[in-house]
């Protein structure tokens, strides 16, 4: 089978050094090139076609944001994962389809995962690392595990003291943060309409306009109608809409 093409982006040498270190234990992977900007990763994707650029945010020239809206205009768009220091931007990330978002300096657990949804993605059948993805996501609640199939979920909230996440039939209350829930659905549709709303795009019945610039976005399956917050409604309707 065909090695996974990676291109790293990373103004920083040692950070690139150590990413490389790190996927360098995984056979399926194969590192086609480096970048230390954003406006380099763009011209190498171009000319190497990765399946996959772990992009930087903070590059000179362009940065990781910038080029990974570049990358998604291409006519064979790689995945993206963000590699960076700064969770703030985690949320913003989201909206180019990132698959992932590691933050330095990296855990191996995560990297382990993260390669899972690129051989996923990319070889969805025949792979040792692809096929021990799990296929249900386990929620831990008061002791006990629930393991829920992705397309049963309708929509999951983040409150100030535990994220809830609502199936077709039930709900079920956890400690999770919902950006680690947001990483492990990647390979799935799921979408963040909110900074404490992550939803099923399945589910997806109605968008409408609400005010100032926020939508209500109806899902099938439950009477609630979930806020979509003006920052997400670009995003989601180019997600929504068939070009």
């Amino acid at each position: 089978m065909d090695k996974i093409k990676i291109i790293l982006a990373d103004d920083e040498r040692y950070s690139r050094e150590e990413l490389r270190h790190l996927l360098s234990e995984y056979t399926c992977i194969e590192i086609a090139d480096e970048a230390d900007n954003g406006e380099a990763a763009v011209m190498k994707a171009l000319k190497h076609q990765p399946h996959a650029v772990f992009l930087d945010v903070e590059m000179p020239k362009m940065n990781g944001m910038e080029a990974a809206k570049s990358l998604m205009e291409l006519k064979k768009p790689p995945l993206i994962i963000f590699a960076t220091a700064y969770p703030q931007f985690a949320a913003e990330a989201f909206k180019y389809e990132a698959i992932d978002y590691l933050l330095k300096p990296y855990d191996e657990e995560q990297l382990k995962r993260t390669v899972q949804r690129i051989q996923r993605l990319v070889q969805p059948a025949g792979s040792d690392i692809g096929s021990a993805l799990p296929a249900k996501l386990a929620i831990e609640t008061e002791g006990e595990i629930f393991y829920l199939d992705p397309k049963d979920i309708l929509y999951i909230y983040r409150d100030e003291k535990a994220t809830k996440v609502v199936t077709k039939n039930e709900s079920y209350y956890t400690k999770t943060l919902l950006k680690d829930l947001e990483a492990k659905l990647a390979p799935f549709r799921f979408f963040r309409i909110h900074k404490s709303y992550l939803v099923n795009l399945e589910y997806a019945a109605k968008l409408t306009p609400w005010f100032n610039g926020a939508y209500q976005l109806e899902l099938t399956g439950t009477k609630e109608v979930l806020g979509v917050s003006r920052n997400y409604v670009k995003a989601l309707r180019e997600r929504l809409e068939i070009h």
